[in-house]
């Protein structure tokens, strides 16, 4: 069966989130809801996926999404989605992103990362996820990120572990400065708030956060906003399409797809 085109989806290779304190909360990785709703949808209308990741190795569920508040509080959705996520072999076996890149982006129409602490592990200043970002900026082709994705958008710029190391450190003039030039400066955009955040730092991951990504984005130069915490909301803005937290999978997706076909 022919496809509709090609949709390559980033995750993370880590298996451990750096905190506060030298605390580390084990468990990060990506959210069931996040990758599997959105990849099943794109799946089912003829796209076909391709897994990528900073080692090629597999990446780690967060257990904590692996409930139904996530799936409408539906058991029976969420064991579905479950087993759909063990359908997914790329899913277990990723192709590392410099053999992507090695093998050409322009086969690709988008590119989708979900959230998850995930992104905020690796993706954030990984050169080669740096390259496919600025790919498909340049390209103007679908970006999709959701909840902690949007913090992949900081790998384009060429000094992004500096700028990443002056966010952990508090420096907001330095990380502001290193930052200048972000071709994503001006671009209204989403992403996982503070007080989202801060309310899921007792309870999930058992410390504080380096730094909070909305402040991360806001002090790169993105036009960021936030809706009230667990609210479906996303915002779209040129190729780049962004959601705020787990709930804005479905309105993410609303945007994705006529994206998608728009561009073909």
């Amino acid at each position: 069966m022919a496809t509709k085109g090609k949709v390559l989806v980033l995750v993370s290779s880590g298996h451990g989130l750096p905190l506060k304190d030298g605390k580390v909360y084990t468990g990060a990785g990506y959210y069931l809801n996040e990758l599997t709703v959105p990849v099943r949808e794109l799946m089912k209308e003829g796209y076909e996926i391709t897994f990528a990741n900073p080692k090629g190795n597999t990446p780690q569920l967060d257990v904590h999404s692996a409930v139904p508040d996530f799936f409408g509080g539906d058991q029976n959705k969420l064991q579905d989605y479950l087993k759909f996520r063990d359908t997914l072999t790329g899913l277990k076996n990723p192709t590392p992103i410099s053999d992507v890149i090695a093998s050409g982006l322009d086969q690709y129409d988008a590119v989708f990362v979900p959230g998850g602490h995930g992104p905020m592990m690796d993706l954030l200043d990984d050169p080669d996820a740096g390259t496919v970002m600025r790919h498909f900026h340049e390209t103007s082709k679908p970006t999709a990120v959701l909840c902690h994705g949007p913090i992949s958008l900081l790998s384009v710029l060429p000094n992004s572990k500096e700028v990443v190391a002056a966010l952990i450190a508090g420096d907001a003039t330095g990380a502001r400065t290193k930052a200048q030039g972000w071709a994503y400066e001006g671009y209204k955009m989403t992403i996982f708030s503070t007080a989202e955040e801060q309310q899921r730092e007792p309870l999930e991951i058992g410390g504080k956060v380096l730094f909070y990504p909305d402040i991360a984005l806001l002090t790169a130069g993105g036009d960021v906003s936030v809706a009230v915490p667990w609210q479906s909301y996303v915002i779209q803005d040129r190729e780049l399409i962004s959601g705020q937290n787990p709930f804005s999978d479905q309105a993410l997706l609303k945007l994705l797809l006529p994206a998608l076909a728009k561009k073909k």
